[in-house]
């Protein structure tokens, strides 16, 4: 198994386990210090990955809550692809859910503008599932709202057709 490491903003390895077992033990890795594997979703504190919660009981490395990793600045490296699959194509149809939203039915747009504005975020983070889930879910949103009013269009068409042929205007009496 190699193991990647960052120090001071640099991405190091690959590294074996035991090599990454020994930087820990001699305090080159830090307990806040990131790292990744394959099969890793994204960097984790050294104090956070599971496989060296030994040194943490053993005492080489603080069991205490290293600062929160929010969104790394490192990229698994480029010779392990990462586990992002082909998201570049998912559209969020914010564009179209706005437009129904306004010019249609805003009850059923809301939901598609909520669903539009967490693909590009979910991508982002490389959860290409839930990003297609919600794109799929902002599509569906804007096709009902457009199939709303659209209905409403042709009910409407229909009685306008049907009170002009009954409005038929009869002669008046003198």
């Amino acid at each position: 198994m190699q193991w990647y490491y960052s120090k001071n903003g640099t991405q190091l390895g690959p590294v074996s386990d035991p090599e990454i077992r020994g930087k820990i033990a001699s305090g080159e890795i830090l307990p806040a210090d990131l790292v990744w594997r394959d099969g890793m979703r994204d960097w984790l504190p050294a104090a956070k990955v599971p496989e060296f919660s030994a040194l943490a009981s053993a005492g080489t490395l603080p069991a205490g809550n290293p600062p929160p990793v929010v969104g790394s600045p490192y990229s698994p490296p480029s010779t392990i692809p990462p586990q992002t699959g082909n998201g570049a194509n998912i559209p969020n149809y914010l564009w179209q859910s706005i437009v129904v939203t306004i010019f249609c039915c805003w009850p059923f747009g809301i939901p598609a503008i909520v669903y539009a504005a967490k693909v590009d975020g979910l991508k982002a983070r490389g959860d290409i599932e839930g990003a297609m889930a919600a794109s799929a879910s902002a599509k569906t949103w804007c096709i009902v709202s457009a199939g709303v009013i659209l209905g409403f269009v042709v009910l409407w068409l229909i009685a306008a057709a049907i009170g002009a042929a009954t409005s038929i205007q009869l002669p008046h009496a003198p």
